[in-house]
Formats: C-alpha cells, sequence, structure tokens
C-alpha cells in the first residue's frame, strides 16, 4: 500500500503523519521544537533544533511502516524570516512570525502611509512579524546578517532546502509581502515602498504548481530514507489546513482555533479593495485560478489560557466552567488582543491591548471565562465577515475539542460548522497536494467526509447579534484610543 508521510512543523511542535490514498491514518509522531522569547518582544527559533525534530519524527512514522513512503510531502508555520547562507544554514536565529520587534516600524509606515500603499500593490497587510518589517529592521540594527545571507525565506522551505538542497519557495510563503498573487511575481515597486530593494536578490522565485523535489545524500542521513525519495515542499500550513479540512467551493472557509485565529476563504478572484482596512492577505493555492482570503488574527486558545491561568483553573474544566456562566456571561465583556506583537487581522494594530470590563464582586470565574471564549468568538465573525464568507465552514485546532466553546463560535458565527475527524488537517492537505504533484490525485470527496457537524442555536441568535454589536462597538473606541496614544506603559 502506497502511504506518503506529511510533516507539519509547527511553531512548537513538529508532527509526521502517514496517509494512505484513502485519507486513512497509519501512524503518527510528534516532538517539541525550542521557541525563545527574547526581551523586546523578541522570539526566535533555533534551525538545528527544527531540524532534529523533523528528523525524528519522520524516522519514528517511518519506521512503524511496512515500507519506504511513496514521498515526503512538507508543511509548517509561516511569516517570521528564516535568513540562510547557500547550504541552507542559519545566517542568525530565526526570527518567528510572534516576533514583535517591528511593530516600531510598522507604526511608522502606518502614518507615513507606506502600508496602505503597499495594500494596493499586493493586497498584503503587514504586521510585526512578516518579511518587510523584520528586514527593515535587520537592515537598520544587523546589517550583517543580511550580507552573510543567500536566502530569505520561511520555515518550510529552510526545511526543504536542508533535505534537498534547493532553493524555492512555495507560492502560498511568498504571498505575504511582496508577491502579486496573480502573476506569483516579485513586485519591485513593494520593495521600494518598504526601502528594501537592495535585499531583492535574497527572495527565492516561487516554485511552479505541482513542483517535486528529492531528497539529497544529507537529507536522506537525516531522515533515515532513500536519496531521491520525492519531497513536496508546501503549501504552509494556513492553505495546507484549508485543503485538508475540505474547503472546496468558491466562498467555502476555515476557522483554525489555535494559539491564534487563522480565517480564510476560498475565492476566484483576487482582487484588492484600496478602500479598506489595509489587512489580512491574498495566498496562492496549488490551483492557479483560487486564492485563499485570509484574516490570521493573533488572538486564539492563548488568551484562552491566559484567562485560565488568571483564575486558577484548566482546560480540562473549560466545558464545566463555559456551562456555569449563560451567554453575555452575566454582563462581562473582554477584548482578547493579549499578543505582545498587537493584531494583524482584520485590522493592523501594534498597540492592540486586552480588556475585561464589567467586573463586579459577584463576577465568578466562569464569567470571566466565558466573556473572553465570547470574546474571542466575535474576534472570528469579524475575520471571516471581512474575508468573504459564504458557504461551508470548517472548524480545527485545539479549541475544538471543547465542545461547548465549539457551539458557542456556532452561535456566535451564526451558521453550522464543520468538524474534521482526523485533527492533523496540515498534514493531511499537505499529503493531498503531494499526491496530486505526483500526478495520482486524491478523491477530495472521499477525504471530505469523514466529519461532525455542530448546529448554532436558533433561540440564541438574538443575544449573540447584540453581542457581536457591542464587542464591534467596543473594538472601534479601543482603536481610536490606541491609535492616538499607544499601548499604556
Amino acid at each position: 500500500m502506497r502511504m506518503i508521510i506529511g510533516v507539519d512543523v509547527g511553531t512548537s511542535v513538529t508532527k509526521a503523519v502517514a496517509f494512505d490514498r484513502d485519507g486513512v491514518v497509519h501512524a503518527s509522531a510528534a516532538r517539541p521544537s525550542r521557541l525563545d522569547r527574547l526581551p523586546g518582544g523578541r522570539v526566535e527559533q533555533d534551525l538545528e533544533d527544527v531540524l532534529r525534530t523533523v528528523a525524528e519524527v519522520v524516522r519514528e512514522v517511518a519506521a512503524a511502516l511496512p515500507g519506504p513512503p511513496a514521498a515526503l510531502a512538507l508543511t509548517g508555520q509561516g511569516d517570521g524570516l528564516w535568513l540562510r547562507d547557500e547550504a541552507g544554514r542559519a545566517v542568525r536565529p530565526p526570527i518567528s512570525w510572534l516576533d514583535g520587534r517591528g511593530g516600531e516600524t510598522i507604526a511608522r509606515w502606518r502614518a507615513d502611509g507606506t502600508l496602505t500603499a503597499l495594500y494596493a500593490l499586493t493586497g498584503s497587510g503587514l504586521f510585526p512579524g512578516c518579511h518587510a518589517p523584520l528586514l527593515h529592521w535587520l537592515a537598520e540594527h544587523e546589517p550583517g546578517a543580511l550580507e552573510l545571507a543567500a536566502v530569505a525565506g520561511y520555515c518550510v522551505d529552510a526545511v526543504a532546502q536542508r533535505l534537498t538542497g534547493a532553493i524555492t519557495v512555495d507560492a502560498s510563503d511568498a504571498s505575504l509581502p511582496f508577491l502579486n498573487v496573480t502573476t506569483r511575481t516579485y513586485v519591485p515597486d513593494a520593495l521600494e515602498r518598504c526601502g528594501l530593494s537592495g535585499y531583492a536578490r535574497l527572495l527565492p522565485e516561487p516554485a511552479a504548481p505541482g513542483a517535486v523535489l528529492a531528497l539529497d545524500d544529507e537529507g536522506a542521513r537525516l531522515t533515515g530514507l532513500p536519496p531521491g525519495l520525492p519531497v513536496v515542499s508546501g503549501p504552509y500550513d494556513l492553505p495546507a489546513c484549508a485543503i485538508g479540512s475540505g474547503v472546496r467551493d468558491v466562498g467555502d472557509g476555515l476557522l483554525i482555533v489555535g494559539t491564534t485565529l487563522a480565517c480564510q476563504v476560498l475565492t476566484d478572484r483576487a482582487a484588492v479593495d484600496a478602500s479598506a482596512d489595509p489587512a489580512g492577505m491574498w495566498l496562492c493555492t496549488p490551483d492557479p485560478e483560487r486564492w485563499l482570503r485570509a484574516m490570521p488574527a493573533m488572538v486564539g486558545t492563548a488568551a484562552l489560557e491566559w484567562v485560565l491561568d488568571l483564575t486558577g483553573t484548566t482546560t480540562a474544566g473549560l466545558d464545566a466552567l463555559l456551562g456555569a456562566s449563560p451567554p453575555g456571561a452575566n454582563g462581562v465583556t473582554a477584548l482578547p488582543f493579549l499578543s505582545g506583537a498587537g493584531e494583524r487581522a482584520p485590522f493592523v494594530e501594534p498597540a492592540a491591548q486586552g480588556r475585561l470590563d464589567g467586573l463586579t464582586l459577584s463576577t465568578t470565574r466562569a464569567d470571566t471565562v466565558r466573556a473572553v471564549c465570547e470574546a474571542i468568538a466575535y474576534a472570528a465573525r469579524h475575520c471571516l465577515e471581512a474575508a468573504g464568507l459564504s458557504g461551508r465552514l470548517a472548524l480545527c485546532g485545539g479549541g475544538v475539542r471543547s465542545a461547548a466553546w465549539t457551539e458557542i463560535f456556532a452561535n456566535v458565527i451564526g451558521r453550522p460548522v464543520v468538524i474534521p475527524d482526523e485533527p492533523e488537517v496540515g498534514a493531511r492537505g499537505a499529503v493531498a497536494v503531494a499526491w496530486r504533484s505526483l500526478g495520482d490525485p486524491v478523491d477530495a470527496s472521499r477525504w471530505r467526509s469523514a466529519s461532525r457537524t455542530v448546529e448554532p442555536r436558533s433561540e440564541l441568535r438574538g443575544a449573540y447579534e447584540d453581542g457581536y454589536a457591542g464587542y464591534r462597538d467596543r473594538l472601534a473606541r479601543a482603536l481610536d484610543e490606541w491609535r492616538t496614544s499607544g499601548p499604556a506603559s
């Protein structure tokens, strides 16, 4: 039986899953990787540590199979800045997409019109942890690193280079911030507008759809697999999750309830609305005539974990807490923007901060937790509306393990939500792309069939419509404050 091993290189965990052509899982493995949080909002990783995790999970999964896999399919975290030399060695520690050092640059570019100008050129909304502000920061503070580098890439292509020797990038990763996603070519004016024309040499040309690489001797040594084994690199985790969760028709969407919220909708046209808030991004997919309109918010389960820790509770008791407070959380409301890098979708604001309002002596832990969970759901609806959701909506990620929170998402968004039975939808999507790249595409309807659906409760629609309107009002007032005075000291 032919199988492909999908490898999903996450921010803190690397996973490998072996799928056959029917989408059945035959083996899986996971390893944690190190995430270094440094002063000044800096977040970095170690490329060699990441490669260690890839080697370990691939070897473990391959050992459980009856023979070598047909291919490796790579996906993983996007954005950030992974600078390497010609041999694929890091010239400085990779900078995570969570990094906040570019916040001042984003604020300056918003004030001088750079954000608006770049959005008009590419449809990309910048945030501190993406290529443009990070390259700009390095040009000011570590120019030597840029001089040593041969490629400014991303996590997935960094791993692919060390496994195959190829310097390449999937068009999905390259989509933000300098790419014209309809032509899949870089926009020189976008680089110039950011003062980065001198570093265009570092951007690898996006790979053609269906490109297949091969393990070289070093890749074979790392993974224990035969040299020459096909390797398909990309798409990165947002498009891979969309594919793996069954996003197939124009208007279909996916909400990933993870450390952050990743909201995206499939579209057949990539048209920039220059009057819109310059946020979100257009992502290339393996189909040159389809794109994902993505609104990847920084808010997510990290905010939930914060409030659970604050109230001395754990995720094990989440459903009971949500059941102990009614919709509306007895008047407690929240703005859940707790990332040190602020927010990036559906608006860009490095100064965004979290808030809890309506607290009294009678407020319970359950009220506080429910207010944050509802606020995260309101943020998801805001993103999905901005992305143009009109069809089927799938949910995945760690947050969907809570039945009560999943029901809140359905109620707030006001439509059924589909939960795929296979949790590793990123690896699943990467494998589906790999089968297609090898000339043996899977039956998409079969791969999409295993799921459950959570319906919204009609009797709660009015309460949540009012709650969402109140959330948007509070957010509008907070945005005015953040953009006037910046974050509180």
